[in-house]
């Protein structure tokens, strides 16, 4: 397909929101060092201009809000996943399936940008760090509270929230290298028997 030359169309909010969603999705794809500015433009059907005019913090800024907002993607989706089951173990591995489903239809690309970024940016770029920690925080916080409804003392819920990302998180990365969902569908299962077996008050 021939090559279009980049243009802002539609309103300024509309053009930011390019701007961030095509930058969350480069993050995912192929990290922070390979995307630049030029890149993300062309995505958004921006001028670089445009990216400095609403990022004048160039692309650490807009690195920071595509985290964000990548993260809020991530956030809906785990709601939806606690929200599909009143018992916590069958909404936990709703979780995992809908994150296989996310990736089978991206073709395994689309994967989550905040570990990918973080893990590429960690100790140089301190904003993508924060946001990155303040994202697995609130994941974390949103299934602890499903859990504590359920009847898990609080301090256990948390740890084992924790435990559910974690185990999210590396169950997404083998899928994405693998090309293969079955670590997520393995992860399911799993994460079921481990809510299912946590003691209750």
């Amino acid at each position: 397909m021939a090559a279009t030359a980049p243009r802002d169309r539609g309103t300024d909010a509309g053009t930011r929101r390019r701007i961030i969603e095509a930058t969350s999705l480069l993050l995912q794809q192929q990290g922070y060092e390979s995307t630049s500015v030029k890149r993300i433009a062309a995505a958004a059907q921006a001028s670089p201009s445009s990216v400095y005019h609403f990022f004048p913090g160039g692309k650490q800024e807009l690195a920071v809000e595509a985290m964000r907002h990548g993260a809020r993607e991530f956030g809906e989706l785990l709601a939806r996943g606690l929200a599909s089951a009143a018992d916590p173990a069958e909404a936990t591995a709703a979780c995992a399936l809908l994150l296989a489903e996310d990736l089978r239809r991206s073709e395994w690309t689309d994967g989550c940008p905040v570990a990918v970024t973080a893990l590429e940016t960690i100790g140089r770029v301190p904003g993508l760090q924060e946001a990155a920690t303040r994202a697995l925080t609130d994941w974390r916080d949103m299934i602890m509270v499903k859990l504590t409804r359920s009847g898990i003392e609080p301090a256990a819920a948390r740890s084992l929230a924790g435990t559910v990302i974690s185990i999210l998180e590396g169950a997404e990365l083998l899928t994405r290298v693998t090309a293969d969902d079955t670590p997520l569908r393995d992860a399911a299962g799993h994460l079921a028997q481990l809510v299912a077996a946590a003691p209750r008050r």
